[in-house]
């Protein structure tokens, strides 16, 4: 077995497995970077913080040196800031100080046991640094604690004045070993809590999804009677409502080609007899006379023509729906075509005593497939005749409009009810009321949507039961400066 064929035999994941996963992942990413920050940058951020805190401090305390309340402000901000903070003049001359520290604080011990050098080291090391501040990370050996030294300078009129302020960084480290050793806890709480919401949200995401797949395999055994119900979210409710109306469609089209097929059988079936029947009377009884056989031969003849209008007809929509027949749009002139539309009819007129007229209104010119609207005037025409009342009187009316030209196929039938107009379009639709033989193949208005459709004209048909049908069809007018060039899908209208 190939490499390939194993992995097309491989079972696929369930959504629920992925969503599970993804989300456990998810959980452990948080908790890795939750124990990151902890350990590697929560001092680092903690020590910048203070750094930045012992600036904002500094600045307000220059900013206050001259001021008569700045003894004042030196023991608020210490005892807010928890500080040690002490000022002092060019000879290391103590002038303020506050401690909030506590006596192990290193400053108050070099003041107190006179350490002059370590102030005046650092008042070197500032001087040195070609900086405003300096700061210097110190381990107090007093009480063993991490600390951090903030020296600055300001000029004023009674001369050079240095601030010197200290900060422990102690409390964050306790801090921090506390949160630590509470973020194991945490950690066991959040996987646990994150592994079962992961499962409940898995299964609430994949249950709808898991519904639809079993009634879509319902349907797809041939149970058109099933619902798709997928809720619980926006795309699978959409989803739901997508296959729900292809479900339908589907049903329509098996239906149609049910009626199809038995149509098209019955009307095969029919000519085919026919023919059968009568070449064995020609072979039995009216082979030696003329004129019968001659009879009998015509009916053999019209009923082989109406099996290739059949198969004729059916091919030329398949055509049509596939894209194989090409539309070539030219000008025509509406009178010249109505005039050669109406000459296939006057025999019909004449003969059979229909009343079948053009009521026209001015010529004009409209951008079509000359041959192609043909099939759509005479298959309109012969359904208004095939359905026309016992008055036989047809009318094919032209209304000129601003960008369209309208024509309408009038007649005074029986008309169609209102739950059977959307059908007339359909593959072999015909009014089961009419029990009289009717010409012609079934296929016609089918074909007449189709080239429709192709030209990218709007068509549709009103009716009414007891008063007659019209069927419309709108053709776009020839215009030299916009010659149409792609072809628009129309909306059929009832």
């Amino acid at each position: 077995m190939t490499k390939s064929s194993k992995s097309d035999n491989k079972k696929p994941t369930e959504l629920r497995s992925y969503i599970l996963r993804y989300l456990v992942v998810f959980t452990l990413i948080i908790l890795v970077l939750l124990w990151v920050f902890q350990y590697f940058f929560i001092s680092i951020y903690y020590k910048s913080a203070k750094i930045n805190q012992l600036n904002s401090t500094a600045d307000v305390l220059q900013g206050s040196m001259d001021d008569g309340q700045f003894r004042e402000t030196v023991k608020m901000l210490a005892f807010t800031n928890n500080l040690c903070i002490v000022v002092s003049d060019e000879r290391s001359n103590i002038l303020y100080k506050e401690n909030t520290l506590g006596s192990f604080s290193y400053f108050n011990e070099a003041i107190t046991n006179n350490w002059g050098t370590e102030l005046y080291q650092l008042i070197s090391a500032l001087q040195n640094s070609n900086d405003d501040v300096l700061i210097v990370p110190h381990k107090n050996s007093i009480n063993d604690s991490e600390e951090l030294l903030y020296v600055t300078t300001k000029a004023t009129p009674k001369g050079t004045l240095y601030l010197f302020m200290e900060t422990s960084l102690d409390p964050m480290n306790s801090t921090s070993k506390i949160m630590r050793d509470q973020l194991l806890y945490i950690t066991v709480i959040i996987f646990e809590l994150a592994f079962i919401i992961s499962i409940f949200i898995s299964r609430r995401i994949s249950r709808p999804i898991v519904n639809v797949t079993k009634t879509a395999n319902k349907f797809a055994e041939g149970d058109f009677d099933v619902e798709f119900a997928g809720k619980g979210y926006l795309e699978v409710e959409e989803l739901s409502d997508v296959l729900n109306k292809a479900k339908d469609e589907i049903s329509k089209v098996s239906k149609l080609k049910e009626d199809l097929v038995a149509n098209i059988s019955h009307d095969l079936r029919t000519p085919l007899t026919m023919v059968v029947a009568y070449a064995e009377m020609i072979r039995d009884l009216s082979g030696d006379n003329p004129k019968k056989r001659n009879e009998h031969l015509q009916v053999i003849i019209d009923e082989a023509n109406r099996l290739t209008a059949l198969v004729n007809s059916i091919l030329e929509v398949s055509k049509l729906q596939s894209g194989n027949i090409e539309i070539v749009k030219i000008p025509v002139s509406v009178h010249s075509k109505m005039q050669e539309v109406m000459s296939r009819y006057q025999h019909l007129n004449e003969r059979e005593g229909y009343d079948i007229k053009f009521i026209p209104d001015d010529d004009i010119e409209i951008f079509a497939d000359p041959d192609k609207l043909d099939q759509v005037f005479y298959n309109f025409i012969n359904n208004a005749v095939n359905y026309s009342s016992e008055d036989k009187r047809i009318r094919i009316k032209q209304t000129n409009k601003q960008d369209v030209v309208r024509f309408e196929i009038i007649d005074h039938g029986k008309g169609i009810s209102k739950e059977k107009l959307p059908k007339v379009f359909e593959r072999y639709y015909r009014d089961e009321r009419y029990k009289r033989d009717v010409t012609g193949t079934g296929l016609g208005l089918s074909i007449v949507k189709e080239i429709l459709k192709k030209h990218g004209f709007a068509f549709g048909v009103v009716s009414e039961e007891n008063k007659g049908t019209t069927f419309w069809f709108e053709a776009d007018i020839y215009r030299k400066e916009l010659l149409l060039t792609q072809e628009v899908e129309p909306k059929t209208k009832n």
